[in-house]
């Protein structure tokens, strides 16, 4: 999706367009039946993909000012106005490939963090960004280029129009979302490794069988709207944003667009342009103007133009990937399972280590395909993503084990003789595995960090605080540039000043919400009230939209009409509720709504986003402000 176009949708344009992607597909063969590939050199290359911040260290969609500061190739849009990405140059596996390409790293990340700050934003690399909320994903927020536009319309009509989420982890999300804009959560670091098209199919299936305990080792992505989830969520996430199934097609076996896949590969890259072609529908189409078997003919190579745009919108874990370098045709394959940051480091050494694994396992085992089922690769990488380190595997003639001992006792070692078959530095080699094995040693991946440090201020500050603090330290600590084994936990005051972490309602209502039926018994609402300790009960019909309020105001009036709740024989809750009660949206400004209160003297708002009840907001959440306040003025004086 990265082709500056203005894509079609009409049904005749997709018919043309499937005819160019048919004659792709032949064209592909004949590549590869006249050994056009190249081969004989191993080449890598990757992708970093980044959000940014503004000074709250919530979302800034800024990309469009920031790159217009930058005006260079290297960098380019994503689908959210808070996301960037930079392209990284190609590289041969040799010498000091590594550290060249982290260098280059380094510079664009710094590149982009001074644009940004002109804008009173900076940069987080981090596979989701801990602060973001449902609100941050409005279409307001879409990058204004048309074929963002344009995927999301075609994703919206290949599916009911509702995207839904549902991940279980330590907390449970349970969500619906109506644009594609879910995707923009996730950001990740992609890495290509070139090979030739007679050992793809091996290759291919190499990558597939260490991916799982790979991405054990680099996790980096455990929350999502402050929910703690799997360790790496955004593969649920990424799945689910995509998800165009239709709910009354249980009993059919429809593949996700964004899968790991079902089975090894056999003979060559053709098999999965062919699967992709016969499971999914175009979405997108674009005018293809060259034809790629006249131009094989001519002794040219063909571009494939129609074949790589339909390629970008289909989510292989593993993608694989055609391309053209100084005039020869290649393939590579795509890693897109790994996790932006914690620190350009970690980033190259995860690249580091599943180049090596893939090199290694490929050389030593020839017979992969025969000796592990491609169900176990699958469970494997399903498990890692849930539960990291934590995660059982199973490997080589039904092995199994927990995934840190096959990390340092398999993989690594693996990683290194793989990698001593190229011309490399090997203190350079040794530098960056080291860092994966001091990370599986102690146990701490960029996952871990981050639950372990919300655990430690669990009692300390609002939830908004806890998230932004954290968001605060990685920025602070990616800066700093010390592998993320070696960080200390991220405290309340790593996020600066109070006032940030107050500006919207969405960042300190209360979620756990008492509610009950229009018609349960006014009895029930009382005893709640005491119960819990609380002062206002929100009621719902049966679609689980707010009917009204009842607030302890309201008991006190039933009890001075010389009723005691008791003797209300019967009496529904919808008798004595507050209805069309007045409500707010997450985004809503605090002054905003304190001023609502104010004007109609409640001590309560409701928070409502499209008709669902998601929050309240009360005279009790804004007592820490006054605390904040107050200490502040006493400092002053």
């Amino acid at each position: 999706m990265g082709i500056d176009l203005v894509p079609q949708t009409s049904p005749e344009a997709i018919r043309t367009f499937t005819r160019a992607l048919l004659r792709d597909l032949l064209a592909m063969e004949r590549i590869l039946a006249d050994g056009l590939i190249e081969s004989g050199i191993r080449r890598f290359g990757a992708e970093q993909e980044m959000f940014l911040v503004n000074n709250a260290w919530r979302p800034a969609p800024v990309s469009v000012e920031v790159l217009e500061e930058l005006d260079d190739d290297p960098f380019t849009t994503e689908l959210a106005r808070f996301n960037l990405e930079a392209n990284l140059s190609p590289r041969v596996l040799e010498g000091s490939c590594f550290s060249d390409m982290q260098a280059e790293l380094d510079e664009y990340v710094g590149r982009v963090r001074a644009a940004a700050r002109k804008h009173d934003s900076d940069v987080v690399l981090t596979g989701i960004l801990p602060t973001l909320a449902k609100s941050d994903l409005s279409l307001d927020n879409i990058t204004p280029r048309a074929r963002y536009y344009a995927l999301n319309d075609a994703i919206n009509q290949a599916g009911d129009g509702q995207f839904r989420l549902r991940i279980q982890g330590t907390d449970e999300l349970m969500i619906s979302h109506d644009s594609v804009m879910l995707e923009a959560c996730n950001t990740s670091f992609q890495v290509h490794l070139q090979v030739s098209a007679e050992e793809f199919a091996h290759f291919y299936n190499v990558a597939q069988a260490v991916t799982g305990a790979v991405l054990a080792a680099c996790v980096n992505s455990p929350l999502l709207f402050g929910r703690r989830l799997w360790h790496e969520t955004r593969i649920a996430l990424f799945q689910q944003s995509l998800d165009t199934r239709a709910a009354d097609l249980h009993m059919r076996e429809v593949s996700a667009r964004v899968r790991f896949g079902s089975h090894w590969l056999e003979r060559s890259v053709v098999e999965l342009f062919q699967e992709d072609l016969a499971a999914f529908r175009v979405l997108l189409a674009m005018p293809v103007s060259e034809d790629p078997l006249k131009i094989l003919r001519e002794g040219g190579v063909p571009r494939l133009s129609a074949l790589q745009l339909f390629n970008g919108t289909v989510y292989r874990w593993n993608r694989p990937c055609y391309g053209i370098s100084r005039g020869k045709p290649h393939l590579r394959i795509e890693c897109r399972a790994l996790p932006a940051g914690p620190t350009t480091l970690d980033e190259m050494a995860n690249a580091v280590f599943w180049i090596g694994t893939v090199l290694g396992v490929a050389r030593k085992f020839p017979d992969l395909a025969e000796r592990m089922d491609f169900d176990d690769a699958k469970s494997n990488f399903l498990a890692a993503s849930r539960l990291g380190l934590s995660a059982g595997m199973t490997w080589l003639d039904g092995a199994s084990g927990p995934a840190d001992r096959l990390v340092l006792d398999t993989l690594l070692p693996l990683a290194r003789e793989g990698l001593a078959e190229y011309p490399l530095d090997e203190d350079e080699v040794a530098r960056y595995l080291g860092v994966v094995e001091e990370r599986v040693r102690k146990g701490v991946t960029g996952s871990s960090w981050a639950l372990r440090s919300l655990t430690g201020m669990k009692k300390s500050g609002t939830r908004a605080e806890r998230l932004a603090a954290l968001t605060a330290a990685t920025v602070r600590r990616q800066e700093e540039g010390a592998p993320v084994a070696r960080w200390e936990r991220a405290e309340l005051g790593d996020a600066g000043g109070w006032r940030h972490h107050y500006m919207r309602v969405e960042q300190y209502m209360t979620t756990a919400l008492t509610t009950v039926n229009q018609d349960e018994l006014v009895e029930l609402v009382a005893y709640l009230m005491d119960f819990r300790q609380i002062r206002h009960v929100l009621i719902e019909d049966h679609d689980h939209r707010l009917a009204g309020v009842v607030s302890y105001r309201s008991m006190l009036r039933l009890l001075a009409e010389g009723r005691t709740v008791t003797e209300a024989d019967n009496m529904p809750v919808s008798e004595v509720m507050v209805r069309d009660p007045v409500t707010v949206a997450p985004a809503t400004p605090t002054l905003e709504a304190i001023r609502l209160m104010r004007h109609h003297r409640v001590s309560a708002l409701p928070v409502v986003e499209d008709g669902q009840l998601v929050g309240l907001v009360s005279e009790t959440d804004f007592m820490p402000m006054a605390y904040h306040l107050l200490e502040e003025r006493l400092q002053e004086s």
